[in-house]
């Protein structure tokens, strides 16, 4: 079977929140697929806070009581079988996911959601968690 490329997985995302979620607000960071040429790249690099925002962002707070509350969710997709931890539990030495883990931390930092969903069925099952329909 051939590997599905992020951006297959973002077109998928986009049709299972429209199905499941219609009245939810969301957004893919589309800059790393764009074929930007020297003078955009320099205006999109000095017009972004910093490096390794997420790929997805749901803006939807979820309050409940007695569970943990957020202002809204982070997702960083990555394809099925990429490894952001290595089997002793620390972070691979790949710089672009380290920066990803540093910007994900910072948002949970900030009461949001934020984590990396490694293939289409953990992009969905972190969603439906945190909408509470898993």
């Amino acid at each position: 079977m051939r590997r599905q490329i992020e951006h297959e997985i973002y077109i998928k995302v986009a049709d299972f929140l429209r199905s499941e979620y219609p009245n939810v607000i969301y957004r893919f960071d589309l800059a790393a697929d764009l074929k930007l040429t020297i003078g955009q790249a320099k205006k999109h690099r000095h017009l972004q806070y910093y490096r390794g925002y997420p790929d997805l962002f749901i803006a939807e707070p979820v309050i409940r009581m007695g569970a943990p509350s957020y202002n809204g969710m982070y997702l960083e997709i990555k394809t099925e079988g990429t490894r952001i931890f290595r089997k002793d539990g620390k972070l691979v030495a790949d710089e672009h996911i380290r920066e990803q883990f540093d910007m994900l931390e910072d948002l949970r930092a900030r009461g949001y959601y934020a984590e990396f969903a490694i293939g289409l069925d953990d992009v969905k099952n972190q969603i439906n968690k945190y909408f509470a329909k898993a």
